[in-house]
């Protein structure tokens, strides 16, 4: 049986929030961190508009890094982003998705009405699904406490258009089978990694070769053994590792089933 190489991807990661001083300052040797660990892909996303510039940077330097555009739910009530707006953006050949978009209901945003009903954010998401048909560019999708309002959304705005990813997944197996069947991918943090997150890796058993993903989510949600430290895109080796043993088969399958997931929902070419 041939040997298979080990080409990791890092499907979701924040590299303009990284604390480079960890780093002597360079962005450069946070890549050659995941370059050694076998990393060769790198998606970076944005949370909101301000910093596209920075990640956009990063990205127009490396073949392999590529970024999104988007308003991270959490981000700015106050700030609003149209359709055009988004599609706009999106032309930069560097930029493969929308997002990070979708519904957090977790965070407390204090008593402003505008506030209150989290209308704005529905609102937004809305705007982000269907920028996201218009270019054909998948979503990268953020839920938290709002899994049903995320499911149908995504379906009122038909969102399977465009596809996607259901990033650093942490909700049940019923909205893990509803995103499936829309054509989404699922995609791991380092999470699934700790050991309270029985119900999570319960569902990153069941989800298909052909949908999986693992990301970083990096400078946050480091994974098992560096659970505490600040994450960067190195570490999605970690997650790649536990996730094979938990599926039952090797850490180069796996990593080549992720690297081709990867490369087919993004529709990119394979850089010699």
């Amino acid at each position: 049986m041939s040997h298979k190489s080990l080409n990791f991807v890092d499907s979701h990661c924040h590299l303009d929030l990284i604390d480079l001083s960890d780093f002597n300052d360079q962005m450069s040797d946070v890549i050659e961190s995941a370059k050694e660990n076998n990393i060769t892909d790198i998606l970076s996303i944005s949370v909101d508009l301000d910093s596209l510039p920075r990640v956009l940077e990063t990205a127009s330097i490396y073949p392999n890094i590529y970024a999104s555009v988007g308003l991270h739910p959490c981000h700015s009530p106050e700030i609003t982003t149209s359709v055009d707006e988004l599609v706009t953006l999106s032309e930069n050949s560097k930029i493969i998705a929308i997002g990070e978009t979708g519904l957090d209901y977790h965070m407390n945003y204090g008593s402003d009405p505008l506030n209150d009903d989290f209308n704005w954010q529905r609102e937004r998401f809305r705007s982000h699904i269907q920028a996201a048909i218009k270019t054909q560019k998948p979503l990268i999708i953020h839920t938290r406490d709002a899994r049903e309002d995320v499911i149908s959304i995504l379906d009122e705005e038909h969102a399977s258009q465009a596809g996607g990813i259901m990033h650093c997944f942490v909700e049940d197996l019923e909205t893990a089978e509803k995103a499936l069947e829309m054509g989404f991918y699922i995609s791991f943090s380092g999470i699934v990694t700790f050991k309270n997150a029985r119900d999570i890796q319960a569902v990153a058993k069941m989800v298909p070769d052909d949908r999986i993903l693992i990301e970083t989510d990096s400078p946050y949600l480091a994974p098992v053994p560096k659970r505490g430290k600040k994450n960067q895109p190195a570490y999605v080796r970690y997650i790649a590792e536990f996730l094979a043993e938990l599926r039952g088969t090797s850490v180069e399958e796996f990593a080549e089933i992720t690297h081709n997931n990867y490369y087919r929902l993004f529709n990119l070419a394979v850089l010699e």
